[in-house]
């Protein structure tokens, strides 16, 4: 792996200690362990009127604080802690991007169902990967790549085609910011499950938690 868990908040060099900033731990983690590539991210600043702008300085940004960074290089998967540093010392500030459809897949639902569905997905004793949390209110589960265009023929199948559910896919070309960061401004994003070892790289198929996501979203709505 190159680090440890326990090595990652700082490195000494000699009688020196250089302390890392949050992201280029987290991002480290995310690739050395996890086994996910990392995009730098746009994060939102004060306008001179206010007003949240986007830090990539694009006059009315689509997805202020939201989206990939065009001048940040993408980490791959193991990529090591000091190349994190260096990578995140080329754009300071920049909010952690994982992108979608590589090594997983993401079911977005609101937070309180996905809660309800978590703890009866726990009692039931099915497999599981990472769950986040947005400041906005949602949670996002890692299901196996394939999910999000795969999800209408699911839903079809386990009879919730008809259904109008709170319930989106994200797939390729999606990115999702990953905790610590911050999500366009509104407060920082969090793990409802953290990742593991054993989760990370294998999470489960969408199949086998649709119809308990599907039930807490419609008894939600």
């Amino acid at each position: 792996m190159g680090f440890t868990i326990a090595g990652m908040r700082e490195i000494r060099t000699g009688s020196r200690r250089r302390v890392r900033p949050a992201e280029s731990t987290a991002v480290a983690e995310y690739t050395g362990l996890w086994g996910w590539d990392v995009v730098p991210g746009a994060r939102t600043v004060r306008g001179g009127s206010g007003r949240p702008d986007c830090s990539c300085g694009a006059a009315g940004c689509a997805a202020p604080g939201a989206h990939p960074l065009t001048a940040g290089r993408e980490l791959a998967a193991g990529a090591t802690l000091e190349e994190a540093a260096a990578a995140w010392a080329r754009t300071p500030g920049a909010a952690v991007l994982l992108p979608v459809g590589r090594s997983f897949d993401i079911l977005d639902v609101p937070e309180p169902a996905g809660r309800g569905a978590l703890a009866r997905l726990e009692r039931m004793g099915l497999p599981l990967g990472p769950v986040a949390a947005t400041p906005t209110g949602r949670a996002l589960f890692f299901v196996a790549p394939g999910a999000a265009t795969g999800l209408p023929g699911l839903l079809y199948r386990t009879g919730w085609d008809d259904a109008r559910l709170d319930l989106r896919p994200l797939g390729p070309g999606d990115h999702i910011t990953a905790p610590p960061s911050d999500l366009g401004g509104h407060g920082p994003m969090r793990w409802l499950r953290p990742p593991t070892l054993d989760t990370a790289g294998r999470p489960p198929q969408a199949r086998l938690l649709l119809g308990t996501l599907a039930y807490a979203c419609h008894r939600a709505a």
